[in-house]
Order: structure tokens, then sequence, then C-alpha cells
């Protein structure tokens, strides 16, 4: 009897040990959950991740609150998401920046890998290389041609030493075999300004800063940093078509949380990103950051990560912002 008994209790406990998953995700979220972002209000992936808000609010019947959390290139909200409870109510929307370009540099307070937990890529937003009409280039064969006839001569815009854009240029500059000189800003519009004025005359600029200009003949496009023509400018080359074969560099804005998380929370939000990024009224309002809809599964993105940590690493070599 007392046999019965206890193989009755064990088959309980066990019973108990494997609903324990799927009774967690039923339950969660228990509270609000909170998005930080790793920049001030008013950019890109500020916008995103109040975006993605509110399809993850009304999926999961609890507030999803976005937190501005800028400082230190992000490597500050970066760490704080790190560092706090795998409980699937702390998220990170995250770019390259903090994953790839800090921790290439030896500034990141953490490790991009083994502290997180992929959840999905919102969109991807590509680079536009964008000239002045002054320089007597209409492609980008005659672009590189002008370069290597004046060699260190020709500026180009650095909105960040670092940052994704001067990177952008750094890793096609390497390529092409030619040389230009960086200037940097403090951000704002004052890149933009400049290119359009001649006076910094090259800029590899994110598609919604470009578009418009290009349409009134203010600015002239020659590439694309994608790896596919994009819809909004069909007529633009990618730079590997234009030349380049391979060559790809995308900016993206997607979610993580702390390492540890349950992967039933993860696959929960990842399902609902996923389904955001499929809807054609979601999809609109992306492209008003001139963002691609993607909507990945964690593995998926986890493989974005690490292909980027390659090439984002080897790009900070080539400009020589390793931390020393």
């Amino acid at each position: 009897m007392y046999v019965r008994i206890a193989y009755f209790m064990l088959s309980v406990v066990v019973l108990i040990i494997g609903a324990a998953p799927t009774g967690r995700a039923q339950t969660w979220p228990q509270r609000p959950i909170k998005i930080i972002v790793p920049f001030a209000a008013g950019g890109n992936t500020d916008g995103i991740a109040r975006l993605i808000a509110q399809p993850l609010s009304e999926a999961f019947s609890e507030p999803v609150v976005v937190e501005n959390r800028p400082g230190a290139a992000g490597a500050l909200a970066a760490e704080a998401v790190a560092r706090a409870p795998a409980d699937g109510h702390t998220l990170l929307m995250a770019t390259p920046t903090q994953f790839s370009i800090l921790p290439a540099t030896g500034k990141a307070p953490y490790d991009p890998v083994k502290d997180f937990a992929p959840i999905g890529v919102i969109g991807t937003n590509p680079y536009v290389l964008a000239i002045h009409p002054s320089i007597p280039a209409t492609n980008l064969k005659e672009f590189v041609e002008y370069l290597r006839n004046q060699p260190n001569k020709i500026n180009y815009s650095a909105p960040v030493f670092g940052g994704l854009s001067h990177l952008t240029m750094v890793l096609f500059l390497k390529r092409a075999g030619v040389e230009m000189i960086p200037v940097g800003y403090k951000g704002g519009s004052a890149p933009m300004t400049d290119l359009i004025g001649g006076h910094v005359p090259v800029y590899f600029a994110l598609l919604s800063d470009v578009v418009p200009h290009a349409a009134t003949g203010a600015v002239r496009l020659l590439a694309v940093s994608s790896e596919h023509r994009l819809a909004a400018l069909p007529n633009v080359p990618t730079v590997s078509e234009a030349g380049y074969p391979g060559f790809k560099a995308l900016t993206w804005n997607g979610l993580v949380a702390p390492a540890g998380t349950p992967a039933d929370v993860v696959s929960r939000i990842a399902a609902e990103v996923a389904r955001a990024a499929h809807d054609p009224k979601f999809i609109e309002r992306l492209a008003g950051f001139g963002v691609d809809p993607l909507g990945n599964r964690p593995e998926e993105f986890s493989a974005m990560i690490a292909a980027d940590l390659v090439l984002w690493g080897e790009a900070v070599k080539i400009a020589g912002i390793q931390d020393k």
C-alpha cells in the first residue's frame, strides 16, 4: 500500500513539473510589460517601439509601456535589460549598435549572446548612398572613379563616429579601394542639411531621410545597401548589383528579453511580432519609418546577431575604433 501511495505522489510531482511551462505561459503576463528603448524619444527606434506596443498590448490584455533610457549609445538600456528579472515583463528594443558595434569596440558591459534571449526582428532598414548633384556621377561606377581620381579629398557625413552610417561607408570604401574624409556630427538634421547644401556632399543615409529630397532633385541616389532593391526605389540598384557582389549592410529593430526568459513566453511574444509584421495596416505604418517588416523567429534572429557580430566587427577594425 505504501508503495502505491509513494508511486501516486511521484506521479503527481512529475505531472506538475511537466505542466509547469504551459501553466507559466497561460498565466503570463501578470503585470504591464515594459519595452526599454536605448535612445531618446522621437527617433525611428522609439517610433517602432511605440508602434509594436499597441498590437502586443491588445494580444496580451496588459499595457505595454515604452520607456526611453538613452546613454552610452544604448549600453545603459541594454545592461538594464540584461540584469532585469527573466520573466518576460522587461524587453529591449534592440539595434545592431548594442548587439554588434559596442561589443566590437569593447564598450559593452554585457555579452550580446549570453545575456539575452532574442525574440524577433520587427523590421529592417537599409542605407542609401546619396550624393549632392555637384558630384559628376550618375551611378556607382562613375562615383568610385571620381573618388579614385581625388583620394582623400571628398568629405562624407558620419553622423555618429562608429555608428552604422559611418561603418557602412567604411565597409564600402574598403571594398571599392578608395578613400574619403569622414565628417562627424552630434546628431540631428545637420548631415542632411549639409548634403543638400553641398557642404558635405556624400552620405549613406536612411531611406526615410533622403527620399523626399531625391524627389525634388536636391540629392542623387546611387545605390542601396540592402540585398534586394527597395519597393520605394525600384530604379536604384543595390551596391551588390552595381559592382560589389555580396555587399549588404542593414540596421534593424528587434525585441530581446533577458537570458533565461521562459522559452514559451519568448515564443508567444515572437508569434505576435510576426503577426503584426504581416498586418497590412502595421506594414503601412512601418513604411513611414522607411522600414521593411520582417517578424522572424527567435532562432533566425539569433543567426542575424551572429552574422552582424562578424560584419560590424570587421567594420570597427577597419575604422580603427576598438577600445584601447
